[in-house]
């Protein structure tokens, strides 16, 4: 009886300890290694469809780590890049955390809600709009979707809602829109920028996440904790993101620029592709490499 005791005792002992070594190794790929994603709307057609789930290689850029349990009790928390294979480039299409869960007043995080989107500015980059297409300072190479950019090019401004034509940062001096945006410079780690009204307005919520505390501006001062500001040294890189469906996006165009910290990984394939409205698979669709 005593050994018939002791044998099923390590069978459970040997049980936990599987299930245990399983729960790590699980954890490890999807920290380091994988995650998968649902495409849950419209924004980057025709690259990704509505139901497509993207598998992000986390070794391309760099797995993000942080305190899981801080960031789901709704707590903003400190986020830190292990080293990866290369860095993010123009056209790359990215998995991303929205920079903003709740209001678009501010920068926060949030694990649960993402957005997919494709790199079209690197830090250090200025960025513009011309009417409706994208185009870099000083660079030749062309970003983004450009037949989609075309449709907009081509379209009046009464043709669009208000709310989809006129873009961050709703401001009545600096008046940019769906087609006329910018130039709008993105910060990289260790620029400095002379404060004033434009920055301000441009910039605020950046150097609010960065800081932790709020920026106000009164009779053409701009201060933070309460002392004036006179120039500001940015901590951190940004990026403008965007969606393939221009139209029909929420991208930096309408919420500003993006901190590094929140890019999740580059997208690398299509694993598997359900129609949202049939439930059926899309054949065609499973294992295509994401471009």
């Amino acid at each position: 009886m005593k050994k018939k005791t002791q044998s099923v005792i390590s069978i459970i002992v040997n049980i936990v300890f599987y299930l245990c070594m399983a729960g790590v190794v699980y954890v490890f790929f999807l920290v380091f290694l994988f995650a998968s994603f649902k495409i849950p709307s419209v924004s980057m057609s025709p690259s990704l469809d509505t139901g497509d789930h993207v598998l992000v290689f986390k070794p391309i850029l760099g797995p993000l780590l942080f305190n899981l349990f801080t960031t789901l009790r709704g707590e903003q928390v400190e986020i830190y890049r292990a080293p990866g294979i290369r860095k993010v480039k123009r056209n790359d299409i990215v998995v991303l955390n929205s920079p903003h869960p709740g209001l678009w007043d501010k920068i926060e995080m949030h694990i649960m809600k993402y957005y997919i989107k494709r790199c079209i500015g690197l830090p250090g980059d200025t960025v513009q709009v011309n009417n409706g297409f994208y185009s870099i300072r000083g660079v030749d190479e062309l970003v983004g979707n450009r037949e989609a950019q075309d449709g907009i090019s081509k379209r009046d401004e009464d043709s669009f809602d208000d709310s989809v034509y006129y873009t961050f940062p709703e401001d009545s001096v600096i008046h940019w829109n769906i087609k006329n945006f910018g130039p709008l410079y993105i910060p990289k780690e260790n620029d400095v920028i002379s404060m004033n009204r434009t920055h301000y307005v441009l910039y605020r919520k950046l150097i609010e996440w960065e800081q932790k505390t709020v920026l106000s501006y009164q009779d053409s001062v701009i201060y933070l904790n309460e002392k004036p500001l006179k120039s500001y040294q940015f901590q951190k890189n940004y990026y403008f993101m965007a969606g393939d469906r221009v139209e029909d996006s929420q991208d930096s165009r309408y919420w500003g620029l993006l901190p590094e910290e929140y890019i999740v990984g580059k997208a690398w394939i299509i694993w598997k592709s359900v129609d949202p409205y049939t439930g059926k698979f899309k054949w065609d669709r499973f294992l295509k490499k994401i471009n």
